[in-house]
């Protein structure tokens, strides 16, 4: 399998997400920095988390109305918003006036069309491939995922406190180009059955649509799963990162002298380097291997590197383990989302990516809760329950493995779009 053998849809797919999270990575993680100086800092929280309750409410939108009305409809009509958001940004930045409440406005309509949009986007990756195509698939696109959002934010540290303006200019004209791509060459790949359309606006039938998914237990389970371990990598910018803080001594790392929240920086830039050099390499390295026990070796890895940094404070020890995270982290990726596209059916696939949405929303509570608890309990306390919440995922996903593989074989016939 190679990449001029995927279907158009995935080839542009795969450029556009790389330019999408691009074009975030260049504004989003600094927005934290732009509300709090022109808000107080507990306004500029409210704010944040605004934006993330509207875009996961817009997500369970974007799933029902994409089953319902098919993939390109909202797809091309987001991205098209989200440049007239990124422009009225800049506009709004500009050296003539500076208007920060309507810059936190067209923040929250660019979180809209992430919600309106996600699920469309990962059910149409599903849509026009095949189950063998689907590793190499998601590995480059997890690839491409990393290397724009550590070069969008190499590029947003350098200039958006500087050139705020010029910088709203490049992502708006990036966003121009999704936006082009989008319309104009992806190629709609679901039609919902004829007499099966709703009306455009708020329907009873979105509970019973999301009912029905939360019936299936083994997709709960799998999300559940999921979740589980992916907090175990959330807890870096939470808890490990104030552990670090507070307990790593000053070391000597080549020509720097390092405390704490400096190893932070430097796990995460070894990870994001790992990530972009390996990824592309995954599902090379596992096609010889069955997808469970690779899933369950990765995921592991991946439990029990972030625990023992959660736990130690050397500086080399702190590397390996990050490196063995790593590992665990690309090889475990493309089994998981080529687990996960052959669990929905045909016509529900955006609503159950929707739900799947909310592993990030979930896990980001979790994680959350752990700060708070380990204000009492000691540190290595903390770690052993970080380890017993991913190793419990761990568990769930080699109890239901036999399902997938099930599942699996069931949707393997089921029709995909061929190549135009």
């Amino acid at each position: 399998m190679r990449f001029r053998d995927f279907h158009i849809n995935i080839k542009i797919r795969i450029i556009e997400t790389f330019l999408s999270r691009l074009v975030g990575g260049m504004v989003f993680p600094f927005m934290a920095i732009y509300l709090s100086s022109h808000f107080s800092a507990k306004l500029a929280g409210i704010m944040l988390m605004f934006n993330v309750i509207i875009g996961a409410a817009v997500n369970f939108l974007g799933g029902y109305y994409s089953d319902i009305f098919g993939r390109k409809k909202l797809m091309a009509s987001a991205e098209v918003i989200r440049f007239l958001a990124f422009t009225t940004m800049a506009l709004a930045n500009s050296p003539w006036f500076e208007l920060p409440l309507l810059t936190f406005f067209m923040m929250t309509i660019n979180s809209i069309c992430w919600g309106l949009a996600g699920p469309a986007n990962q059910a149409m990756l599903i849509d026009v491939s095949t189950p063998d195509q689907r590793k190499l698939m998601y590995s480059i696109t997890y690839w491409a995922t990393n290397f724009s959002i550590a070069l969008g934010g190499i590029a947003g540290g350098f200039f958006f406190k500087t050139h705020l303006f010029e910088l709203f200019i490049a992502t708006s004209s990036v966003a121009c180009l999704v936006a082009v791509l989008v319309v104009f060459f992806i190629k709609e790949s679901y039609t919902p059955p004829a007499g099966e359309a709703k009306p455009s606006y708020l329907p009873k039938g979105i509970f019973t649509s999301y009912g029905k998914v939360l019936r299936d237990k083994l997709f709960v389970l799998y999300c559940l799963a999921g979740l589980l371990i992916f907090t175990v990598e959330l807890h870096l910018t939470n808890f490990i990162a104030i552990r670090l803080s507070n307990e790593m001594p000053m070391q000597n790392f080549l020509s720097w002298t390092i405390d704490g929240v400096n190893m932070v920086g430097f796990l995460r830039t070894e990870n994001t380097i790992l990530v972009v050099i390996t990824s592309l390499f995954a599902a090379r390295m596992i096609s010889k291997f069955k997808d469970g026990p690779v899933l369950l070796t990765g995921s592991a890895m991946y439990v029990i590197g972030y625990t023992a940094i959660s736990y130690f404070n050397n500086i080399w020890v702190l590397f390996a383990f990050m490196l063995i995270t790593t590992i665990g982290e690309v090889v475990k990726v493309p089994v998981q989302h080529s687990y996960l596209a052959s669990i929905p059916p045909a016509d529900s696939r955006s609503t159950y990516m929707a739900i799947n949405g909310l592993t990030f929303n979930g896990g980001m509570l979790v994680a959350s809760l752990f700060v708070t608890l380990s204000a009492f309990v000691p540190s290595m306390w903390i770690s052993f329950l970080i380890l017993a919440v991913g190793m419990t995922g761990v568990f769930i996903y080699s109890i239901i493995i036999p399902q997938l593989e099930g599942r699996k074989n069931e949707n393997e016939a089921a029709p995909v779009v061929k190549p135009a």
